[in-house]
């Protein structure tokens, strides 16, 4: 893991690509509809692509970074009269994250688009990966674990603002009861069988915790987009109440808004604040794990990368979260009984049935 100056960036010291990052992360937005990336130098750049888990300075990742940027572009060739200079076709991937974010209009709309077609290459390659590698995922979550886990222990151990920390997957009887209590009642809708939860000293720690965890855990445009929770900041007021960075909030992209973004999940209570979000963690495979796979999968590149939830609240808000109708216990009283519901009737909601509920008596 990269090292870092010890220190979290304070939200009066956010650049306009922090404030573009946290604002997407809280927001559930998809850097699909971004039309700029507002990097402003090569470092910042490298910086994305190790969050990525690339090694840019070693010759198989540049490689496998350029057949992703050449797949991108045959595909935009194939399928769409995409007109492409040749100074954006032939640039490095640093070089084209800068055209991206550069003034002159047609290059940076063309750069746009091609990362943008990178984005969905890069995410498709890493999923084939993921399910064609000879490794449990139970080991695969292991190497994400770790990799949470020593970043968390280091920030700790540097008396950076964390005051609480638990990271763990679900069990099987919670994955049974959210299936349950699921319309769709497939697997493939669990986001959080990965799940970690920070506690942050005081609320203007959440930001700058997240933003960390953008550059050192995941890369920000690898969170999965319509899957934010944040019921804690209503984020154009409170970036704008700081004066260094309230001049950026006029410049984001899709506009800054004081809108909470709410969940639809009908078993939290309206007293519960909190800021989640769903990342696919990037995780190096390492050379000795591979052994023996047949080249045509190691072709795929050297990252899989794996969904995993992360809540995050400071120390007041998690007491405050602790009564009422936005404790834990609350909430698994109604899944579960929602759940009990709709096993028995066969309906989410018993009244629409006029089938008896069967006795405890008789019940199989």
């Amino acid at each position: 893991m990269r090292d870092f100056t010890g220190r979290l960036k304070r939200i009066d010291e956010f650049d306009l690509f922090d404030a573009e990052t946290v604002k997407l992360i809280l927001s559930g937005d998809s850097v699909v509809d971004w039309y700029r990336l507002n990097l402003h130098s090569e470092a910042q750049a490298i910086e994305l692509l190790e969050a990525m888990e690339y090694r840019p300075k070693e010759a198989s990742d540049r490689a496998h970074l350029q057949h992703i940027a050449e797949e991108a572009i045959s595909f935009l060739r194939r399928h769409f009269d995409f007109p492409m200079p040749k100074p954006v076709e032939r640039a490095s991937i640093e070089e084209l994250m800068l055209i991206a974010s550069g003034k002159e209009r047609h290059r940076r709309v063309c750069a746009c688009t091609i990362l943008k077609a990178m984005h969905i290459v890069h995410h498709v390659e890493c999923r084939e990966l993921l399910f064609t590698l000879p490794m449990s995922m139970q080991k695969v979550f292991e190497l994400v674990e770790e990799k949470v886990y020593r970043l968390i222990g280091e920030m700790m151990g540097l008396g950076l603002p964390i005051v609480e920390f638990i990271g763990g997957r679900k069990n099987k009887d919670s994955l049974y009861t959210k299936l349950l209590s699921k319309p769709e009642t497939t697997a493939a809708n669990v986001y959080d069988r990965l799940r970690f939860r920070i506690v942050t000293r005081g609320a203007d720690d959440v930001l700058p915790t997240i933003l960390h965890l953008s550059k050192f855990v995941f890369p920000f445009h690898q969170v999965v987009p319509r899957q934010s929770l944040n019921t804690m900041f209503r984020l154009k007021s409170y970036l704008s109440q700081h004066e260094a960075i309230a001049p950026l909030v006029p410049q984001l992209q899709l506009a800054a808004t004081d809108d909470l973004t709410v969940t639809d999940n009908a078993f939290s209570g309206a007293s519960f604040r909190a800021v989640h979000f769903v990342a696919d963690v990037p995780v190096r495979i390492a050379k000795d794990q591979v052994a023996g796979v047949p080249s045509n999968v190691l072709a795929r590149g050297p990252v899989v990368s794996v969904l995993s939830e992360f809540q995050i609240v400071d120390k007041e808000t998690e007491i405050a979260n602790e009564f009422g109708d936005a404790s834990h216990t609350a909430y698994k009283n109604r899944q579960k009984k929602a759940v009990a519901r709709r096993i028995m009737t066969g309906s989410p909601d018993s009244e629409r049935r006029t089938d008896p509920v069967p006795s405890s008596r008789n019940r199989s």
